[in-house]
């Protein structure tokens, strides 16, 4: 059994085996309303999601058979606070070719804490984020090191964390 974060620097689990993936049909966008770990109800902070369209490169990691229902027990207690994912089996690729069905956690549209908008509203909340886990610019910031680290560069959120920051020519990628 493999489990898929776009990311998942943190699993909260020893994985028998981590391999770089591809998820075809779903893209990282900061798209949630945080009004928990990186916000409050009245000044919400943005955090990820996986939302519908595109693809994304991430990290599938492998739980052993007997260490499942523990895993899936856990990760769901701590992804499925609010009902803003829905927890789904899909298909990623892993970097060798083998396709595999991993657990991952996608964005439900519908739901109140699905946010879209323009950079600068997106900018605004991820500055005013404070919640239980932290400032949600510190969040964006270890997702942008997190993506470094897997050697993926230049994106929108590389970008996103040069506005917040308040960095000159943040739209340049």
């Amino acid at each position: 059994m493999f489990a898929y974060g776009s990311l998942m620097w943190r699993p909260d689990f020893e994985p028998a085996e981590i391999r770089p993936a591809r998820l075809a049909g779903w893209h990282r966008a900061l798209c949630i309303l945080s009004t928990i770990y990186r916000g409050s109800e009245d000044r919400p902070g943005l955090v990820l999601g996986l939302d519908r369209g595109g693809s994304c490169g991430g990290r599938a990691l492998k739980v052993a058979a007997a260490d499942w229902p523990g895993v899936q027990a856990r990760l769901d207690a701590r992804e499925l606070v609010t009902g803003v994912y829905l927890p789904r089996f899909v298909p990623v690729t892993l970097d060798d070719g083998r396709r595999v069905a991993a657990y991952a956690y996608v964005v439900d549209r519908r739901h109140r804490q699905y946010w879209s908008g323009p950079e600068s509203e997106a900018v605004r909340l991820i500055r005013q984020g404070r919640g239980q886990a932290g400032l949600a610019r510190d969040y964006l910031a270890s997702t942008v090191e997190n993506l470094d680290a897997l050697g993926i560069r230049g994106t929108a959120l590389h970008r996103l964390l040069r506005a917040v920051d308040g960095q000159a020519n943040a739209r340049r990628t």
